[in-house]
């Protein structure tokens, strides 16, 4: 196991998952705190990176695209001190960050882990239900139906309409946006067979954003929905399924991240493990994989045996 315990937060990993709780100290952004802990499975991630500083260095972990619905709703517009996928490092602490990115790095590689997108979510997005005030609105969200609700600063011809309620069904797609310099950010729910282009000031299904404290808690009530949404990258319930040929060739090595093979089957761990090694030599020696790259990968798979 791997533990690193900075006052911005803490992430452990077990091998097969990070935990990443938030810390208390005052530069943790409100959306961290209030999402609270994550536990992010070792399949949703793409990568891990340390990047060192004079004073602080940053931990950022790459999650493949389409896993999380968090990010998918903000289109990676979260500002740092609301990204729950960053860490910052004190110096004295430099060598307990490296070793954590070893350790996820070398179960990825053991793992086979691909880097690629996937076609459905792998985090569960924040609980339910969920409520927000800010900008013009109160968003909240029971897991079936979104309910927009307008205070005294709500654009007139919006708020004569009333409260608006939405049920999942109905949603075709949503978005977060922040506000930047002089333009107002939003929280939109497109509908189906209900396109608009209305500005967000006007548009009877959006929260206009003025670039306050609790804006970046919208993004919270974006990904909830967005959890239960069809995922973007999802077959059509009408496809037909794969064929055996297309299977077989889906789990054969172009699938997989260079120097990585299928899992082992149970009962044949020790001579698989061993074709895996002079499999990484000869990718080695092919120049596929570099020197640290074979080295971590050999490591790890005489640490397995």
């Amino acid at each position: 196991m791997a533990e690193i315990i900075q006052r911005d937060g803490t992430w452990v990993f077990d091998g097969d998952a990070l935990r990443l709780t938030p810390g208390r100290d005052k530069n943790v952004g409100l959306l961290r705190r209030t999402l609270g802990e994550l536990t992010v499975p070792l399949g949703a991630l793409a990568g891990v990176s340390f990047e060192q500083g004079k004073k602080t260095g940053r931990l950022r972990l790459r999650l493949r695209d389409g896993a999380d619905p968090l990010l998918h709703a903000t289109g990676g517009r979260l500002t740092e001190p609301h990204d729950p996928y960053q860490l910052t490092v004190e110096s004295d602490r430099y060598g307990v960050a490296e070793y954590l990115v070893d350790e996820v790095r070398r179960a990825l590689l053991l793992d086979g882990v691909p880097a690629g997108p996937v076609d459905a979510y792998l985090l569960p997005g924040p609980s339910v239900p969920l409520s927000v005030s800010a900008g013009d609105g109160t968003a909240s969200f029971d897991g079936e139906r979104v309910r927009l609700e307008w205070n005294w600063k709500t654009e007139e011809s919006k708020a004569s309409a009333g409260a608006r309620s939405i049920g999942v069904a109905e949603i075709e797609g949503v978005e977060w946006q922040p506000a930047v310099g002089l333009e107002n950010g939003c929280l939109r729910f497109r509908l189906r067979h209900a396109p608009t282009k209305a500005p967000a000031k006007y548009d009877p299904n959006a929260v206009e954003l003025w670039g306050f404290k609790k804006d970046p808690l919208m993004a919270l009530v974006a990904a909830a929905v967005q959890a239960r949404l069809p995922h973007p990258a999802a077959a059509p319930e009408d496809a037909p399924p794969p064929s055996a040929s297309s299977v077989s060739s889906a789990s054969s090595a172009p699938g997989l991240p260079p120097g990585a093979v299928p899992s082992p089957a149970p009962g044949h761990d020790h001579d698989a493990l061993l074709r895996r090694l002079r499999e990484l030599g000869e990718l080695h020696r092919d120049g596929v994989l570099t020197d640290d790259e074979f080295a971590l990968a050999k490591q790890a798979v005489l640490h397995r045996m």
